[in-house]
């Protein structure tokens, strides 16, 4: 398993965002997501899931573009 995510943005309103300009990459043993109440966990899991599509950015799970 390897996830990339580039440049990930969700902007719900003009002046809110869940997310803005995230990176990361995860790689085989990482089992954990961790950070503070508003951090935007829950839109970055709602987004990997592909319950909600960001805004901007690109999400790859093995190679493959899942925003797409």
């Amino acid at each position: 398993m390897h996830l990339t995510i580039q440049s990930l943005s969700k902007q719900y309103r003009r002046d809110f965002w869940g997310l803005r300009d995230f990176d990361l990459e995860v790689k085989p043993g990482v089992i954990g997501l961790l950070g503070p109440n508003g951090a935007g966990k829950s839109t970055l899991m709602r987004m990997l899931a592909t319950i909600t599509q960001p805004s901007a950015g690109t999400i790859q799970w093995n190679g493959v573009d899942v925003v797409k």
